[in-house]
């Protein structure tokens, strides 16, 4: 298994061609595109030749509507990563440039599909669109598949409580705090990653220090205190999180603080991932530092208790 970034007018990979090729931004990677990944190592393992997912970076969003450009569920390494996980054999990650964009539909087909993969069958997902302006959809590639003598299996949106998952849904729910919901969509926890900054270390006077997150490359769940877990140093540790700003002290400023239940010692500049259990409860204010102090360890209680019940029940989502 193989990961390939490259230009996307530049030859590819002998191990990519000649296989079953699925095409999208697959950011999260969620439960309807891991549907999708399964129905593509079927198709390849009949031909066989490699299950390929075909990506892009950055999205394509960013270069043609900045401004309705929402933050991303996963980096593009993350997508990645879940890609191979999931059962891709070569996820190729094109560049995205404006000459890409204006391919029209027929011109991508030919140039990237048939030329550059080689694709001997192709499994799209229901709401694919390729192509200048998206002027190409399934049943465009449909019809270029037939003429080009290539196979074609259209996958059926997976739903989830009468509704297509899809990452616009994860992310509305992520941004409601409905971190548990989320994770059902997803097929596991969502994920935050970055590097642990100097904050106010007002956390450590009261006696519950945290890791204030900078670096965030993806979306932010909506404000609120979260049971989570937290990998670190190759180990897993409960922790407490508080998105929001800290209205006890006058503190307006949107934040990311992680408290890492029973752990000793300095992280400063480290890197974490953050996975969201559960949401506990708002931000709010306090009338005094005591009664924050009393919320506080009534948060990391929770939080410790929910943790261990769902590592006991090995859910991961």
């Amino acid at each position: 298994m193989a990961i390939h970034a490259q230009p996307w007018d530049q030859p590819l990979s002998d191990e990519c061609r000649g296989g079953a090729v699925t095409i999208g931004n697959f950011d999260g990677v969620h439960r309807g595109h891991q549907a999708l990944l399964t129905e593509l190592c079927n198709q390849a393992r009949r031909l066989p030749g490699p299950a390929v997912a075909l990506t892009f970076d950055p999205h394509p969003l960013q270069l043609l509507r900045p401004a309705q450009f929402q933050p991303v569920l996963t980096t593009i390494g993350q997508r990645a990563e879940l890609l191979q996980a999931f059962g891709a054999d070569q996820v190729v990650v094109l560049r995205t440039t404006p000459d890409l964009l204006q391919l029209p539909a027929r011109e991508f087909f030919n140039q990237v599909l048939r030329e550059r993969l080689q694709a001997r069958t192709v499994v799209p997902g229901f709401n694919f669109g390729f192509g200048r302006n998206r002027e190409g959809d399934v049943q465009t590639l449909a019809t270029l598949c037939r003429e080009a003598g290539m196979g074609f299996t259209l996958v059926p949106p997976l739903e989830i409580d009468g509704r297509p998952v899809s990452s616009s849904r994860v992310r509305n729910i992520l941004l409601t705090g409905d971190v548990r919901e989320a994770a059902v969509l997803l097929g596991r926890p969502y994920c935050l990653m970055g590097r642990v900054g100097t904050g106010q270390r007002r956390g450590q006077t009261l006696g519950f220090p945290t890791a204030n997150l900078e670096d965030l490359e993806v979306l932010v769940p909506g404000n609120g205190v979260y049971a989570v877990r937290v990998f670190h140093g190759g180990t897993t540790w409960p922790g407490a999180a508080n998105i929001g700003p800290n209205p006890t002290f006058g503190e307006q400023a949107r934040k990311v603080e992680v408290h890492l239940i029973g752990f000793q010692g300095d992280l400063y500049g480290a890197r974490l991932a953050v996975d969201f259990i559960e949401r506990l409860r708002d931000t709010r204010p306090f009338p005094s530092p005591a009664a924050l102090v009393a919320q506080l360890q009534d948060d990391v209680n929770q939080a410790r208790k929910i943790f261990a019940e769902w590592k006991n029940h090995g859910s991961d989502g």
